[in-house]
């Protein structure tokens, strides 16, 4: 009988276990238990050591939440900077305490949802500062295993996205999906003014009609054939024509805006998708309304966060210790506003800013031996502490 296809994910018990890891973090676990060195202790930190990927060197820290939920009930201290903080290079982000024979299988899940949510969420705060004020919805999801969907809309949102797309992201973050309409809806029922009005007929009264307005003829001719087809029912149409017919969009754009005003459709707002990245957006945001992106944010470039030993406990005290490279030592992260981080020794007297006034502890306790200390905010509070850094750094109004 030929094999049944199958999903190729691991789920949620496989992750909490610690069976989905790699095997050389199975292998020292069964090598720390079977010779004795389970009760060992270990200070692990988590941080950037490699260079930001983008030249202003800076980063959003998301995925704090997941690890959590991956480390709670099990014998580990962590202390931590609240998600959604701006880092940058060799800035402590997280301190675990706990033996390593148990934490070693947890390794790699848990940088690995640092990771990819610190990237996503570092990409789309750099598409927010682009965008400024306009419209910025994330529409990503194709582009990654849907295993990930909801993290991936969760990272996008807290880096400054104004909406996802994601069906599950209402269930899982308490956010109402929005998205537009595909070509295919377009094509499989053959003329665009009846998909248009089949939407918004079905979804009016729900979400902002937005018609796609480019699958079979010039967008500045199907912009207006939405507008005069839907009347007062159109909030918007949407630009995704491929960069392969595209021309220049900038003057797409215009050309849509203009036709619609000189009708007298000047409330229809143009929302551009399909392909665009920072450079884009920031062109094009004197002139579009909003903006969908994609993959630009759903793979970005990678935030290296790496893990590191910087103390180890034998049953004789705590001794500073660490791999060539790095700084052997626990720390205790202190701030004194975005990106003004001051980092000495755990223990060491309260620092003091430039300012004169008393540094702010960053890294604060999270999980005292598997136990939640700490009030977790929501996604949107996260977001929101995201975009008061950005504005406080004098890159978003």
């Amino acid at each position: 009988m030929a094999r049944e296809p199958l999903l190729y994910s691991a789920d949620r018990d496989e992750v909490l276990s610690g069976e989905a890891t790699d095997i050389y973090f199975k292998r020292t676990t069964e090598i720390l238990k079977s010779y004795g060195y389970d009760k060992v202790l270990i200070r692990m930190e988590v941080h950037l050591y490699s260079d930001p990927p983008y030249e202003d060197g800076w980063a959003v820290f998301a995925g704090l939440e997941e690890a959590l939920a991956i480390l709670k009930g099990k014998p580990f201290t962590v202390y931590s900077v609240p998600e959604g903080t701006l880092f940058g290079k060799k800035t402590p982000l997280m301190l675990i305490e706990g033996p390593y024979a148990e934490f070693a299988p947890l390794e790699a899940p848990i940088l690995g949802v640092l990771r990819f949510e610190s990237s996503i969420a570092t990409k789309a705060a750099r598409i927010r500062i682009a965008a400024g004020d306009k419209l910025f919805l994330f529409f990503g999801l194709r582009a990654l295993h849907p295993a990930v969907f909801p993290a991936a809309d969760r990272a996008a949102y807290i880096g400054g996205a104004d909406a996802v797309s994601g069906v599950l992201s209402e269930k899982y973050l308490g956010l109402k999906p929005q998205g537009t309409m595909p070509h295919a809806l377009i094509i499989t029922i053959g003329d665009q003014r009846k998909a248009w009005r089949l939407f918004a007929e079905k979804y009016g009264g729900e979400v902002n009609v937005v018609a796609l307005a480019d699958t079979f003829d010039d967008e500045r001719n199907e912009a207006l054939m939405a507008a005069e087809e839907l009347k007062d029912k159109l909030w918007g149409v949407r630009l995704d024509t491929p960069s392969s017919r595209r021309g220049n969009m900038r003057d797409i754009v215009e050309e849509v805006k203009w036709t619609l005003r000189l009708h007298g459709y000047d409330n229809v707002k143009v929302i551009v998708s399909g392909g665009l990245d920072e450079k884009e957006v920031a062109e094009l945001r004197d002139v579009a309304d909003g903006f969908g992106v994609g993959t630009s944010v759903a793979m970005p470039r990678s935030i290296d966060l790496s893990m590191d030993i910087v103390e180890v406990n034998r049953g004789d005290g705590w001794v500073p210790i660490t791999k060539r490279g790095k700084l052997p030592g626990a720390k205790m992260v202190y701030t004194c506003g975005p990106l003004k981080h001051i980092v000495v020794p755990w223990g060491s007297p309260e620092p003091t800013c430039p300012s004169g006034e008393k540094a702010q502890p960053l890294l604060v306790k999270y999980l005292d031996n598997g136990k939640l200390v700490r009030e977790l905010p929501d996604v949107s509070e996260i977001r929101g502490y995201v975009l008061s850094q950005l504005k406080q750094l004098g890159l978003l109004k």
